[in-house]
């Protein structure tokens, strides 16, 4: 038995879960793909929902690493690290905007974030 799933339901809810780290900086935005993944049927959307969660948990990393290093070891030699971490961060706005317009384009395909630790 095969079961299809509306295309633009699919569409909206992935980029929805993957759009949900620019609402907010705080650890409430990670809730709508939480809510998403726990609410749909979709396997697509499922998939969907853990990567962001996912990618909201690495980013949540990177920043708690820069600040534990900024806080306690704030020196000449640290400082390029710094800076690497920020690259990483910067990059915390565009691999969403990927996410978001390779979800609008193939809705059949869940994205992968690549270089992030997979928890869930």
């Amino acid at each position: 038995m095969q079961t299809t799933f509306d295309k633009d339901k699919r569409k909206l809810l992935s980029a929805l879960c993957h759009g949900a780290i620019f609402f907010s900086p705080l650890v409430l935005t990670a809730g709508i793909p939480l809510g998403i993944l726990l609410l749909s049927e979709d396997p697509v959307i499922k998939t969907n929902a853990r990567e962001s969660l996912n990618f909201h948990f690495n980013i949540w990393l990177c920043g708690a690493i820069a600040g534990f290093i900024g806080f306690f070891w704030w020196t000449i030699v640290v400082l390029p690290l710094l800076w690497v971490l920020g690259a990483v961060l910067f990059l915390a706005w565009i691999a969403p905007i990927f996410a978001i317009v390779k979800c609008l384009s193939t809705p059949d395909e869940p994205f992968r974030y690549p270089f992030i630790f997979r928890i869930l």
